[in-house]
């Protein structure tokens, strides 16, 4: 037993079979806090590692842990976690392998064998088992009972035949499902989105169903949709459609700058000044940065294949090839360093001063008095309060959307 278990053990952290696990040289005692149980076999790596009290890890099997912040009464019972951040009362079963850049907060969670990267799930989203669920971020519901829902055996497709990854989908949205006020979104086990996708509030996908497309109104049930099928000739790097992929892309962008903004101004007033608190706080706020870096880096890596694209198609379709989308590619290429010196001045994007300084000023009315709980305090505020912070969430991501399309004027056209 290293001196570092040892000290956990005397601290009051619960090991049950101490001799079992292990803890990297680079962890700092002082950032796992008492109260933590760790059950036998688990690893605990990372100097940026945090973990607060209630926590517990290795219940089904064991845990590693590398350069993740836990907060309290969070259940990790088995599987490998990276760089990824999980709130309070968060919590994945047995299999799971939740890497770099995760955001599971206040209750969120999934069975066994749930396969997560650059994924945020909202508070109450529950995952089902054996699910692969990388690239999403995920809102709706308002409480435990009332939540959205990702049925069993469940993939979001993030990589396409051309080797892509500019396909995030957006399940909800920022500005309203921090509100913790919007209907739930079901999505049937044993289907699949093919991203980039954006899907609103209060819509279900019917179990079985490979959904290709988006419902922003949300609202819809959708029953499934016949595949199409046939041959033609694959050439990689030939794209059939650009202006879907990259507004889609820039939405995505948008409601993560606004998240960053909705914690940096206003989660954060529920974060508490010791270590570990701030440790998590931090945490939160490096993982968007960790998603928009790579939401933008992807969006490049396609911006920078349409000079061959175009080339392609035209040797494909002749004098059949459709100007409009040449023009597309051609305009992405040309335009990509302006666009992406644009997203780079916008990554922490404020929104409208005013309207957010009033709903920060309308805040403390429904704080509790003894407890700053984030959740209880947002479930609490009157409509009224709650579309003050969505109209100013949303002048974000209004902001970021029009600036970018400014430099895609091509792009603005209907997509009808």
């Amino acid at each position: 037993m290293n001196d570092k278990v040892q000290t956990l053990l005397d601290k009051g952290v619960a090991l049950p079979n101490p001799t079992s696990v292990t803890v990297g040289d680079e962890v700092d005692p002082a950032r796992i806090a008492a109260g933590v149980t760790i059950y036998p076999g688990c690893r605990i790596y990372g100097k940026k590692t945090s973990i607060m009290t209630g926590t517990k890890l290795g219940q089904e099997g064991p845990v590693t842990i590398q350069d993740c912040q836990i907060g309290r009464g969070v259940e990790l019972t088995g599987g490998y976690f990276k760089k990824s951040v999980f709130l309070d009362k968060s919590n994945m079963s047995y299999g799971a392998h939740v890497r770099d850049a995760c955001i599971l907060e206040e209750e969120a969670g999934g069975a066994h064998t749930v396969g997560l990267k650059q994924t945020i799930l909202l508070p109450f989203v529950t995952l089902g088992s054996l699910i692969n669920f990388c690239d999403c971020l995920m809102a709706g519901g308002t409480s435990r009972k009332d939540h959205s829902e990702v049925g069993s055996s469940y993939i979001h497709f993030n990589y396409t035949p051309n080797q892509d990854k500019a396909t995030a989908t957006l399940i909800g949205d920022v500005p309203r499902g921090v509100m913790l006020d919007q209907r739930p979104i079901f999505l049937g086990g044993q289907g699949g989105i093919v991203g980039p996708s954006v899907i609103g509030f209060g819509t279900v996908i019917a179990a079985g169903t490979v959904f290709r497309g988006d419902i922003p109104s949300g609202g819809k049930i959708v029953m499934g949709r016949e595949a199409r099928t046939g041959e033609r000739e694959f050439v990689p790097g030939v794209y059939w459609e650009i202006q879907r992929k990259t507004r889609n892309s820039i939405t995505y962008i948008a409601n993560i700058i606004a998240l960053k903004a909705w914690y940096t101004h206003i989660r954060s007033l529920f974060f508490g000044p010791d270590a570990l608190e701030q440790a998590l706080l931090k945490g939160a706020l490096e993982k968007l940065d960790m998603a928009l870096e790579e939401r933008i880096k992807r969006l490049g890596a396609v911006a920078g294949k349409m000079g061959h694209s175009v080339l392609e198609y035209r040797r494909m379709m002749g004098s059949h090839a459709s100007e409009a989308l040449i023009r597309q590619k051609q305009e992405l290429s040309a335009q990509w360093g302006e666009l992406e010196e644009a997203l780079q001045s916008l990554v922490s994007a404020p929104g409208n001063d005013r309207e957010r300084d009033s709903f920060i000023q309308a805040l403390p009315d429904a704080r509790q008095a003894d407890s700053p709980d984030y959740v209880a305090t947002i479930q609490g505020l009157s409509p009224e309060v709650r579309a003050m912070g969505t109209t100013w969430l949303n002048s974000i991501v209004n902001e970021v959307t029009a600036t970018c399309l400014e430099k895609l004027p091509s792009f603005k056209e209907s997509l009808d």
